[in-house]
């Protein structure tokens, strides 16, 4: 369940390790800011709170620090010029790697290029080469051209959305050029949160063919449950986003987009507490924990790996 036969891709954003075996390399976790309703953002324009902004992306890196799980940002914008203002102001705020969301291909094209012009493509994550791009081969170039590296991939189909739909949709873009970047990551595509499950699942099955790292926005399933808030209130609400990204991290995802940074507080903990049990779950099958010095585990259970490995829990 937890060891895959074929060999599993790790890539290397920036210093960051993705993908793996389940259990080796904590999930890479990624923040989005400067989207709708961002309590930070005064305008369309570019005009934030600069000093709020950078509280919390500083927040961010102490919890990624101190979890050992990594961490980036994707930063939402409507414009090319919008984009800019952010991309500044985040490389003059962090060494971690950023991307972009922004859903009109035309405008996303115009910021990446920007980010070429700048020479960061090294600590760039393209965000994403999607089913509803109309001309694929045509962008996958473009991006070539511009030397950028580290890609996502969007799978998902309209006409079968169970997890072989998925499975279907990524080889497509795969075979029209999609397979042709340094790092290649595959968002499984999350619609609500019961069909989470589907993109779980989609992810054992990419991992299992392809070796690829798989994840999702696994807060896309939590955000858009409008109602959780009017069942359970506020912290209801708060307690079910950590619960499904926390096992969601544990079944087949080596990343996260994980909802608004000001989550982060509750966010790394959970997934650190999943990533703690993952490690346990791969020992009880392999009877191996992995010597990352990065993960959870070893960061807070030193004694108990100790204790297992020269076969103290057996007694």
């Amino acid at each position: 369940m937890f060891r895959f036969a074929k060999e599993q891709k790790v890539y290397d954003i920036s210093g960051i390790k993705i993908g793996g075996q389940p259990g080796e390399y904590p999930p890479l976790l990624i923040a989005s800011m400067f989207h709708n309703k961002d309590k930070i953002l005064e305008d369309r324009k570019g005009k934030f709170d600069r000093q709020k902004a950078k509280e919390l992306i500083k927040k961010q890196e102490e919890l990624s620090n101190s979890t050992g799980i990594p961490a980036m940002v994707a930063m939402v914008a409507n414009t090319p010029e919008e984009a800019k203002i952010y991309i500044d102001f985040y490389l003059e705020t962090t060494d971690m790697p950023f991307g972009i969301d922004m859903w009109v291909a035309e405008k996303r094209a115009k910021a990446t290029e920007y980010i070429a012009q700048l020479g960061v493509q090294d600590k760039f994550l393209y965000n994403s080469i999607t089913p509803w791009d109309k001309d694929i081969r045509g962008q996958v170039n473009k991006l070539k051209d511009l030397g950028i590296k580290h890609v996502v991939i969007q799978a998902f189909d309209d006409q079968d959305q169970s997890p072989a739909g998925r499975l279907k949709s990524l080889e497509s873009i795969l075979s029209q050029g999609g397979d042709s970047f340094d790092t290649i990551i595959v968002d499984t595509s999350i619609m609500n949160l019961p069909s989470t499950s589907f993109s779980l699942i989609a992810n054992r099955m990419i991992k299992e063919k392809h070796g690829l790292p798989c994840g999702g926005a696994y807060s896309n399933g939590t955000h858009m449950w409008k109602e959780a808030k009017d069942i359970w209130g506020l912290e209801g609400f708060k307690a079910m986003d950590a619960v499904a990204q926390g096992m969601s991290s544990v079944l087949w995802s080596d990343f996260n987009f994980y909802g608004p940074i000001v989550t982060a507080p509750r966010i790394f903990p959970a997934v650190a507490t999943a990533h703690i049990l993952l490690s346990t779950l791969v020992y009880t099958e392999t009877k191996e924990i992995y010597p990352n010095a990065n993960l959870p585990i070893r960061k807070y259970f030193g004694d108990f790996i100790e204790k297992i490995v020269s076969g103290g829990a057996r007694k």
